[in-house]
């Protein structure tokens, strides 16, 4: 293991931790201004973060070390400005850094670091497309509808109609409703 993976998996514990609590706010904000249904989006992303940075976590410690975040204040801004801060947030995560991290990895040869860096790629990449259909549809946003989050991976879907999870494959009956 290099010890570029260790501060990869690191920076990656930190982004998904300062994710959650970002999107908690955004969801927050989102039922205040009506938009129900993205509220119930932030919140299942919110729980896919949660799921990403428990699973690097588990990763640094296997690793013998110990994961920090360093939490920061989160700016709330009208929900279409926070669908376009998170827009702009996963698509860097699955496109450069998680593109980046899997790279080195693969490359040092570390398995468990690759898998999880797979599973939060995969699932930000869908994170994002769930945010811009939410900021092209906003106004059709106010009901709320609830959203599916796999425990093992964060892949979060609208709809589970498959029977088992196409990141991780975990059976579609262990995804967690969210609301």
């Amino acid at each position: 293991m290099a010890a570029t993976t260790l501060e990869n998996l690191q920076t990656a514990f930190d982004g998904e931790s300062n994710a959650r609590a970002k999107y908690l706010e955004f969801a927050k904000k989102a039922d205040a201004e009506g938009y129900a249904r993205a509220a119930v989006l932030f919140r299942a992303a919110a729980r896919a973060e949660e799921i990403h940075a428990a699973n690097h976590a588990g990763v640094i410690r296997k690793l013998g070390a110990e994961p920090k975040a360093d939490i920061q204040p989160v700016h709330v801004g009208t929900t279409a400005e926070n669908l376009k801060v998170a827009i702009a947030g996963e698509t860097y995560e699955y496109q450069t850094m998680y593109a980046g991290f899997l790279e080195q990895a693969r490359a040092a040869g570390d398995a468990p670091a690759e898998r999880v860096f797979r599973f939060a790629r995969e699932a930000e990449e869908e994170h994002a497309r769930l945010f811009t259909t939410a900021l092209e549809h906003l106004e059709d946003w106010r009901v709320a509808v609830p959203f599916y989050v796999c425990p093992t991976c964060g892949w979060t879907v609208e709809t589970v109609d498959f029977a088992r999870c196409p990141v991780c494959a975990v059976k579609d009956e262990k995804f967690e409703k969210v609301v």
